[in-house]
């Protein structure tokens, strides 16, 4: 199978010998980031750093003229990745020997939050999340849509990948992060991820639920979570049972409507942007309440938009993996792209030894292609292990 593997432009830029070592691991493509979220990461090679502080949400390229009188509007990266950091980590990618894919996070934005409260999603208790922008408002929308055109489509790029385009929602690793203290299983994460926006409580209006009760009826089904007695073992019968049937299924309708037009404008938009033969696939998972950077989706509906998918099989592709990849592998056409997502840095619960193993499983499952996350934070064993997986595969 084809395998890609996940890169910063500051894992490459400054390092003269970072492109051939990600090529010496038998991958055919680099997936690489134009677009991204606030962030540390290590880089444990590089000859000028080891750590690198992304401060805000950025494009790590120069931003186009079509943000000049815009209000909502994307920025550009401070000394992390400064100038075109995109166009030159791809320019050494390609030098290599790579086929270079970009990397685009779109409704994943703390910036945009700090900057415009007013865009972000807001629970049933009032709380905003700024780092989720709430995809159900129309500026909102038109951004992650010209974003999603510009970011996706850079020079020398064959295709992209498109994470978060879909609702973000409380899961957040945010700074020092405190919120595991209650375990909300499935259920309650869909609760507090509802948006309770001017925009968000008017469609929800138009699918017979008055916001105020419905806000009212989501706290009190919260209040046992609270106490500890989430149950994670139902998952969406769970949220019917919290919320009663017709509730649910109403609040399902508007953000599922909401988020499938989105992709479809986002994806239209990049189509329209890119070279003939330029390869769209979304990052997704097939439970399509789910929330995050995998979007929830409905499988049909994203396959008939998209190339394909990049589906997260975290810990390698057994139960979690393999169930996520069904949905998908029942729908695909004889091109469709289906890329099992593995973790190959042991120190974030990765498995690079048993990588080999993990893409035949993946494969049985459907997978015609691996994801490998992340070449640049891996350690030096890692890659090795990578390396002697891909040699035999």
């Amino acid at each position: 199978m084809k395998a890609s593997a996940f890169v910063y432009p500051w894992d490459v830029v400054g390092d003269p010998a970072a492109a051939d070592r990600i090529a010496g691991l038998g991958v055919e493509q680099a997936t690489l980031a134009a677009a991204y979220h606030s962030t540390r990461a290590l880089t444990p090679r590089h000859p000028r750093h080891r750590i690198v502080t992304a401060e805000h949400t950025a494009v790590l390229y120069p931003p186009g003229d079509r943000w000049a009188d815009r209000v909502l509007r994307p920025h550009a990266a401070g000394d992390w990745a400064p100038g075109d950091a995109w166009g030159e980590a791809a320019g050494a990618l390609a030098a290599a020997g790579l086929e270079v894919h970009t990397w685009v996070v779109l409704a994943h934005n703390s910036r945009l939050g700090a900057e415009h409260p007013h865009t972000s999603v807001v629970n049933a208790y009032g709380d905003r999340y700024p780092w989720a922008p709430c995809i159900a408002q129309p500026a909102v929308r038109a951004y992650l849509v010209d974003l999603a055109a510009e970011a996706a489509v850079r020079p020398g790029a064959h295709g992209t990948e498109l994470e978060s385009l879909g609702w973000y929602g409380l899961r957040h690793l945010h700074a020092h992060d405190k919120t595991g203290g209650v375990a909300l299983g499935d259920a309650g994460e869909y609760l507090m991820s509802l948006c309770f926006c001017p925009d968000c409580r008017e469609g929800y209006g138009e699918h017979g639920l008055d916001a105020d009760k419905l806000a009212a009826v989501v706290r009190g089904a919260l209040e046992p979570v609270w106490r500890g007695a989430a149950d994670d073992g139902e998952g969406w019968p769970d949220v019917e049972r919290l919320l009663g049937a017709d509730t649910a299924a109403a609040t399902l309708a508007w953000r599922e409507h909401t988020a499938r037009t989105l992709q479809e404008d986002a994806v239209a938009a990049v189509r329209a942007a890119a070279p003939e033969g330029f390869q769209v696939l979304l990052h997704a998972d097939p439970v399509s309440y789910h929330c995050g950077a995998n979007a929830g989706v409905d499988a049909a509906h994203i396959l008939s938009l998209a190339d394909g998918v990049v589906v997260p099989c975290v810990g390698g592709t057994a139960e979690d993996g393999t169930a996520r990849l069904a949905p998908f592998a029942a729908r695909a056409g004889l091109d469709t792209v289906l890329a099992a997502n593995l973790t190959i840095v042991s120190g974030l619960g990765g498995s690079p030894g048993t990588l080999a193993a993990d893409a035949v499983r993946a494969q049985d499952a459907g997978a015609t292609e691996l994801r490998l996350y992340h070449a640049g934070l891996a350690s030096d064993g890692d890659l090795a292990a990578v390396r002697e997986a891909l040699s035999g595969h």
